[in-house]
């Protein structure tokens, strides 16, 4: 009786050709194993006028850059800027620009409760440009056209602000504007035309319009 030869067949499959191994999984770099481990710095610098108003909200300003954003931050007397760097313990890379953003919006005038928004939001940017940048005013002209754009009180800008979901600053002769690019471009447009010479009604009229047609967007 001879003895049968079984062929056992392996359940595991076999390597053919075209066949990879699964892609590593690898943990986002830190911004310190960056350039080399190098720490990376920015710098803003402060204006005379908004000494004062820094002094103030310091406190404000620091605390969430460097609690939830894990940023450095400290004031050098000697150049007059505020400076930022990140640490080992920095989530993200983007922070320490998004603070740059954050604090270079305090410095042109917005509030702290408005700027931070920079910091958790994306979409959000800062705009600037000059009256005359849009039309050559100068004297009393160009003290009409200021006070076109803010209105008794203040009513215009506020009106703005409210329809188009952004925050202005008017200092002196410039202009900023933050919020997302569809919003900075109405509320530009609307300054733009009060510049020109347009009464408060009539961009009051546009700005319900658009303001609707922004509303049905979201």
């Amino acid at each position: 009786m001879t003895s049968m030869e079984i062929e056992t067949v392996s359940s595991e499959p076999k390597a053919t050709i075209g066949f990879f191994p699964s892609k590593p999984h690898f943990e986002p770099l830190k911004p310190h194993e960056m350039s080399e481990g190098k720490i990376q710095f920015r710098k803003v610098g402060v204006p005379a006028h908004r000494f004062s108003p820094l002094k103030k909200a310091w406190m404000d300003l620091c605390t969430p850059i460097y609690e939830q954003m894990k940023i450095d931050i400290r004031m050098n007397l000697k150049a007059r800027k505020v400076e930022l760097k990140t640490r080992k313990d920095t989530p993200d890379v983007s922070n320490l620009q998004k603070c740059a953003d954050f604090v270079h919006a305090f410095m042109l005038g917005f509030e702290v409760i408005d700027a931070i928004a920079l910091l958790r939001m994306d979409e959000l940017y800062v705009d600037s440009f000059e009256i005359k940048d849009v039309k050559t005013l100068r004297g009393e002209h160009l003290s009409r056209a200021i006070g076109r754009l803010s209105g008794k009180g203040g009513k215009t800008r506020f009106a703005i602000e409210n329809s188009t979901r952004t925050r202005i600053v008017v200092a002196d002769t410039r202009i900023h504007i933050l919020g997302s690019f569809a919003n900075i471009k109405v509320a530009r447009d609307a300054l733009c035309s009060l510049i020109m010479g347009s009464p408060a009604g009539k961009v009051y009229s546009k700005l319900r319009a658009v303001s609707a047609r922004l509303a049905e967007r979201f």
